[in-house]
């Protein structure tokens, strides 16, 4: 019978797993090791936390039973002789694991002045020496803690070319010796688009998750949130470091409104817009301002700059959508891929009218770069829908449909698509 311990570990996965690994990561310098000890942790509290009860802190008591479990494996192998005692030193730098105490694993300071184990899996993710699509997809592995198959899907690409690039980018930290930590500052603006693009990525699988029961998962876009402040506070000369802040922000300050009480997707139109998050678009907006004034522009200042047309339009009806067409075709000289233009389609066809949307977007069609993207049938699905053209709405969202895999994104789709039907 399901007592709410599954639930209670797959919220401590949603929440921890990042914690978790980085830790691990940090203390054994052996990233499979650190995956497959804490997979073993989270397996474990699923029968020791139904005897016991949830501790207080999942993490700390998660933590300490991974390793634990990865002394265990270094004690059965010789040749982990020497890192046994680098993990058991770092065991008694740590202290003593209280689940009701203030005991924090992985706040630790690892030489390089930054308590967060996080950051430094980041940045060590980020090395120059691993290629761009590597360091964001092995970021997003070990500290979301996504399944290959769903980073798959947010690069567009097959799960086994997916599956090999992990597999590279972990054997090339090791055998190239690149450390676990934050580098100095002189070395920081080598790795910042990398460091950038993970965060992006890691707000956007919170804020829209590719698969699953739920649109979002809150906890995600929080550590990026949380992740891109200290980033902040290590560059803040940076404007590109700023203008992300600033864009998750303004994404996140509407967050609540994005699934009613039933965890039913609802579009940007029809939110509550009073219910917006304002303390949180006032923050974006003056760091987006800040950002601005350094004038040396980047991809996140523009699209911050998207976001704040949104959430300071009093209606959906006052968005000045010819503005934000224009603005992504200024995100278009920094980012030339089929997305960006999918969305610059949208604003096009909202300033324009649906069928000059519709153009832009037979072109992507044609040129096949996003069939495997859900959004491409939908967005024709919804342009054809407000042009009055129902049965060709029909059939896109019927392609749609067979695309998307969240559960809430499916139901939404179903929806759209009964109304054309019944029309």
């Amino acid at each position: 019978m399901n007592d709410g311990i599954e639930e209670a570990v797959a919220a401590a996965f949603r929440e921890e797993w990042g914690q978790v690994v980085a830790t691990l990561i940090r203390v054994t310098g052996d990233w499979d090791l650190a995956e497959e000890c804490a997979q073993d942790a989270f397996a474990q509290a699923l029968d020791r936390w139904r005897r016991d009860g949830v501790p207080r802190r999942p993490g700390a008591w998660l933590t300490t039973t991974a390793r634990n479990r990865a002394l265990d494996v270094l004690r059965r192998e010789a040749a982990g002789a020497r890192k046994l005692r680098e993990v058991a030193v770092s065991a008694r730098d740590d202290g003593p694991y209280d689940p009701y105490g203030t005991y924090n694993p992985y706040e630790t300071d690892g030489g390089d002045g930054v308590g967060d184990d996080r950051l430094r899996l980041i940045f060590t993710c980020c090395h120059p020496a691993l290629a761009i699509e590597a360091r964001v997809a092995l970021t997003l592995r070990t500290l979301a803690g996504l399944t290959t198959p769903e980073i798959a899907r947010a690069f567009l690409v097959p799960e086994a070319t997916m599956a090999q690039r992990l597999v590279r980018a972990k054997r090339k930290i090791r055998n190239a010796g690149i450390p676990y930590r934050v580098p100095p500052a002189h070395l920081l603006p080598e790795r910042t688009t990398g460091v950038l693009g993970v965060l992006y990525l890691l707000f956007n699988e919170g804020y829209a998750a590719t698969a699953g029961a739920d649109l979002t998962r809150t906890g995600l876009s929080a550590e990026a949130i949380r992740l891109a402040r200290v980033l902040a506070r290590l560059m803040p000369d940076e404007p590109e470091v700023l203008g992300l802040l600033a864009l998750l922000l303004l994404h996140d300050a509407r967050s609540g409104t994005r699934v009613d009480a039933a965890g039913e997707l609802v579009t940007l139109e029809d939110q509550d817009r009073t219910a917006w998050d304002a303390s949180e678009a006032d923050e974006g907006a003056a760091l987006l301002e800040t950002a601005l004034r350094r004038e040396r522009p980047g991809p996140y200042q523009i699209q911050a700059a998207i976001a704040a047309c949104h959430t300071t339009a009093a209606t959906a009806e006052e968005t000045d959508w010819a503005d934000i067409a224009g603005l992504y075709g200024e995100l278009r000289r920094f980012v030339p891929s089929a997305v960006v233009r999918l969305n610059q389609a949208v604003a096009v066809g909202m300033s324009e009218g649906a069928d000059a949307g519709l153009a832009l977007v037979a072109e992507l069609e044609e040129e096949g770069e996003l069939d495997a993207y859900h959004l491409l049938p939908a967005t024709r699905a919804d342009l054809l829908r407000r042009a009055g053209r129902r049965a060709e709405a029909a059939e896109a969202y019927e392609r749609a449909l067979e695309l998307a895999e969240n559960a809430a994104e499916r139901r939404f789709l179903e929806k759209r698509l009964a109304e054309c039907r019944s029309a």
